[in-house]
């Protein structure tokens, strides 16, 4: 008996080594840096080389992150000025307008996707909003590490991508984190990158995060 694919897994497949390609392709023609690694282990080893050490570096929530040891790397060591470890022992009732400021404006960005479009665009989504001034241009250097899985054709699936398969995967994890449901209150798309070698999008070959 044949198993008809869902959203799930149809959105939990990695892509092509021709379709990577042509994103690849995609995305340097809209101004992007790309770069196309085998795993995560690459990807953990290219950010080190691209962010310098004592550079103020934020991350946004991912699982991209977590699960490649990147975000231990940046907010574990003493290595940089880790903006959202900084952020973590300011009184937030206080000095809410400074740290709001430190995480919309770090030298470096870095975080993942929800999806990348076949014709060179970022699809990225958000419960608070608070990593996307950074992503859209208040950090001088932005740096996303992309899954596989996460190619789509067009930002109409983007868009389905988002609602039918990284909402109920976040829900399940803010639920244990947060003990309440995560939203997409906030939406950026990214069609281009304006200033060169501002941003950078690691493409790995495997499936990673949500």
């Amino acid at each position: 008996m044949s198993v008809i694919p869902t959203t799930q897994t149809v959105f939990a497949e990695p892509a092509s080594e021709e379709r990577l390609h042509r994103v690849i392709a995609a995305l340097q023609t809209n101004g992007f840096g790309a770069e196309l690694l085998d795993d995560a282990a690459a990807a953990r080893r290219r950010v080190a080389e691209l962010i310098p050490a004592d550079a103020s570096v934020y991350t946004g929530t991912s699982e991209t992150l977590r699960l490649s040891g990147i975000d231990g790397d940046i907010n574990g060591t003493e290595r940089y000025d880790a903006v959202k470890a900084r952020s973590r022992t300011m009184d937030r009732t206080l000095a809410l307008d400074e740290v709001w400021r430190m995480i919309s404006t770090p030298q470096f960005i870095v975080g993942s996707a929800q999806a990348v479009t076949e014709t060179g665009a970022l699809v990225l989504a958000s419960a608070s909003g608070g990593q996307l001034p950074a992503y859209a241009g208040g950090a001088p250097h932005a740096i996303w590490i992309v899954g596989a899985q996460k190619v789509v054709p067009d930002l109409t699936t983007a868009l389905v991508r988002v609602q039918e398969h990284c909402l109920p995967l976040e829900n399940e994890r803010a639920m244990t984190a947060y003990g309440k449901p995560s939203a997409v209150n906030r939406l950026l798309v990214l069609n281009a990158e304006p200033a060169p070698r501002r941003g950078t999008v690691l493409l790995l070959r495997e499936a990673i995060g949500f």
